[in-house]
């Protein structure tokens, strides 16, 4: 596969699943504004933005509110939900021969749907968002039924679960640096912590699991080292795994070993994790850490498969 190709695949997944994944937290946010009490909007919102991967000055941080409108609707932000549908859409234009008719239909149906939206009102936004996870998880849908499961799909998987990996590692990291230990249901914090499963999509998964006694240590245990849950970062990490080890049998085992050693590395790291160990230790350090392999594992990726000199190909 030309490395063009597969640059646009990965990047194209990459960008649309950031996209559902800032429009569910940020619509989370609004339905927990309407169940709070008293408090400074603008501290919600900071953590929140913190909560996606959003550094913020002691400056913005007062007016955080206004910046978390932008990162709804307005385009010039890059990380923006807006900003990473026209991203993906970009991708997959480039790239129109490589993926289905379906494919290409629906991803353009949701970039015209979110410019349309771009000048609305962010707080009657609230639909727009779930239109945007819908659109999302529709085009994911169609990729699976339509596309052939080769080396192009496998890009497509290992952008999707390398960034839903980043995301949630991210999103628990400021979760539980920010939070108390709820001291009962009555307890304001208490919803906060419901906030967090909610948007991982883990309420109910997790009350199955383990009924609704919400502790810290079992929601960490289940959002981090969870083998079965979509939104873990242990599943995502096995999924990318698995993308990266398909990737390697097209092409020189000398040119792939690196990447799926890092990846068999990510995932190992979460495999063998046992929650007393890393709550002792402390879950921000075991989280930066799995960032860390995945930043590893992007490099390797874009070295190995994309920026790779001519004499490799030619070798390989």
């Amino acid at each position: 596969m030309l490395s063009r190709v597969a640059d646009s695949l990965y990047w194209m997944s990459r960008y649309l699943e950031r996209a559902e994944h800032t429009a569910r937290v940020i619509n989370l946010q609004l339905s927990l504004m309407l169940e709070r009490g008293t408090g400074s909007d603008d501290a919600y919102w900071a953590h929140v933005l913190r909560t996606l991967g959003i550094e913020l000055t002691h400056d913005e941080a007062a007016k955080a509110q206004t910046l978390a409108v932008s990162l709804v609707k307005e385009s010039k932000h890059r990380a923006s939900v807006v900003a990473c549908v026209i991203a993906a859409r970009e991708n997959a234009r480039q790239v129109r021969e490589q993926i289905s008719s379906e494919m290409w239909e629906q991803l353009n149906r949701l970039f015209h749907s979110v410019r349309a939206r771009e000048d609305g009102e962010v707080w009657d936004a609230r639909e727009f968002l779930q239109s945007v996870k819908e659109g999302s998880h529709l085009f994911q849908g169609i990729t699976d039924s339509t596309m052939t499961h080769g080396e192009g799909w496998q890009f497509i998987q290992a952008g999707r679960f390398l960034e839903r990996t980043v995301a949630v590692s991210s999103l628990l990291m400021e979760h539980f640096r920010d939070l108390p230990q709820p001291r009962d249901e009555s307890d304001p914090v208490h919803l906060e912590w419901i906030g967090l499963l909610r948007a991982c999509t883990a309420f109910e998964a997790y009350c199955k699991a383990y009924t609704a006694d919400l502790k810290p240590d079992r929601i960490a245990e289940f959002l981090v080292l969870n083998p079965s849950f979509p939104h873990s970062v242990r599943f995502s990490a096995g999924a990318l795994e698995h993308a990266v080890r398909e990737i390697g049998r097209e092409v020189s085992e000398r040119r792939s070993s690196r990447v799926e050693r890092i990846a068999g590395r990510l995932h190992a790291t979460l495999s063998f994790g046992q929650i007393d160990e890393i709550m002792n230790t402390g879950l921000d350090a075991y989280l930066e850490t799995v960032l860390k392999q995945c930043g590893q594992v992007h490099a390797a990726l874009h070295q190995v498969y994309i920026a790779y000199p001519i004499e490799a190909a030619l070798s390989a």
